[in-house]
């Protein structure tokens, strides 16, 4: 029973290594050498498992110059990431191996009134000292499972985002767990209580520094997406005044069309081109005005490229009640769905190709459709027709993934010679 204890344990172990080295590996990356790689996991379990007493100096110290020389060895990354990482595992690992080990010594001998010489216990005594020291490392395992389904998501958002400045500020409030862990460990008589709350203390400031790392990260690429997304704002409200300008010298260029084509005198040439040149005016003139001033020029381009192409072009949109999604996804909803219904209709002849878009709001739904002529053999599932599926299979799957961002849901089907997407968005209640 002792041997399969021990096996336990030894696995028990394993795992536990497995379960930081995969903590590491989520702050930093291994270097892309094969033996590199399987040599940073060997040494895992001698570096994460070290026992730790009371007034042991190496106990404390080898592991630290580990860390530094583990972190610097397998892994990539700039100095300042390397120092984070000893400054977080390293307080965390010490803390919570010592806690185990002095937990379990500590409920040992109050269980068995044991002496401290080994050779005198009994087979019983040795198989109790077995079982609890496999039950602490049981413990310490889920701990450690534990603190990786919580922590991962923090260490997958750490970026190169953070400045050099932003990593000094983490890692100085991560020197501080590292000195206490030193000082309470090595210091400290043994039977002194206040180690283990000192100790706990270093392990949740260590995940703190991890929590504070991903908030700052998060809020740099917050920061930059809205810089981003300002002048794109900036942009398009630029285009849509000058739009609005271009629209109002086209509309007096028709009129003066208009009047020296009702003069007599010029020969008919000049009468087919000034009416072909109205036509043109005429043409650019026309403007859907959806109740949101970036769908306008959405649905503009759109009408462009498909009259450009014969398209025969219907929108039927009122979108005031949309104003709650960000622009940048009312793009990708109508811009890949109109981008996909003008590449259909472009390959049927001309006397088939009509598009036909339509939103509004229904009750507490926000309804958007687009409907456009299909060939038979066309894929009625959503599925790219190109042949370079990686490149030009996303406009869907954008778009459903747009519409779920607002609890929406987006379906797609074949109905007589007919291709049908359609979205429907609850409108939030304000």
């Amino acid at each position: 029973m002792i041997r399969l204890l021990d096996l336990v344990t030894f696995l028990l172990l394993w795992g536990n290594a497995l379960v930081i080295f995969l903590m590491i590996r989520e702050f930093l990356v291994l270097r892309k050498n094969r033996l590199v790689q399987i040599a940073a996991f060997l040494i895992c379990p001698h570096l994460f498992n070290v026992v730790v007493f009371s007034n042991d100096l190496a106990g404390v110290l080898w592991p630290l110059l580990g860390f530094i020389l583990y972190t610097a060895v397998f892994y990539r990354g700039s100095w300042m990431e390397k120092l984070t990482t000893v400054l977080v595992f390293y307080p965390s690992v010490i803390a919570v191996n010592y806690i185990m080990e002095d937990s379990g010594k500590r409920l040992f001998f109050w269980m068995t009134n044991a002496s401290d010489c080994s050779e005198e216990w009994t087979r019983q005594t040795l198989f109790v000292s077995t079982l609890t020291h496999t039950c602490f490392v049981l413990a310490r395992a889920l701990f450690w499972l534990a603190a990786y389904l919580f922590l991962r998501k923090y260490l997958r958002q750490i970026t190169e985002n953070l400045t050099l400045r932003m990593w000094m500020i983490v890692d100085i409030l991560l020197i501080a767990p590292v000195v206490s862990i030193f000082t309470i460990i090595y210091f400290m008589p043994e039977e002194m209580v206040i180690v283990y709350p000192i100790c706990w203390a270093a392990v949740f400031s260590s995940f703190g520094g991890i929590c504070l790392a991903a908030y700052i990260s998060n809020s740099l690429k917050t920061e930059y997406d809205a810089r981003e997304l300002q002048m794109k704002l900036d942009y398009v409200k630029e285009k849509v005044s000058e739009e609005e300008r271009v629209r109002s010298i086209y509309h007096d260029m028709k009129n003066h069309l208009l009047v020296l084509k009702a003069q007599d005198g010029h020969s008919q040439e000049v009468g087919e081109s000034i009416e072909k040149l109205r036509e043109e005016i005429e043409a650019y003139e026309a403007y859907y005005h959806t109740g949101n001033d970036f769908l306008d020029i959405i649905i503009r381009d759109k009408l462009r490229k498909a009259r450009e192409l014969q398209i025969d072009f219907q929108a039927k949109i009122r979108f005031e009640a949309g104003n709650f999604i960000e622009p940048l996804d009312i793009s990708t909803i109508f811009g890949n769905a109109l981008d996909n219904a003008i590449e259909a209709s472009e390959k049927l002849p001309e006397s088939m190709r009509l598009i036909t878009a339509k939103a509004a709001r229904i009750h507490d739904m926000l309804m958007v459709a687009v409907e456009n002529n299909m060939q038979s053999d066309q894929p009625s599932d959503g599925k790219t027709s190109k042949e370079d599926p990686f490149l030009h299979g996303f406009g869907l799957s954008n778009i459903r993934k747009a519409a779920e961002k607002y609890d929406g849901q987006c379906m797609v089907k074949a109905v007589k010679g007919k291709y049908v997407l359609k979205i429907m968005i609850p409108v939030p209640v304000r």
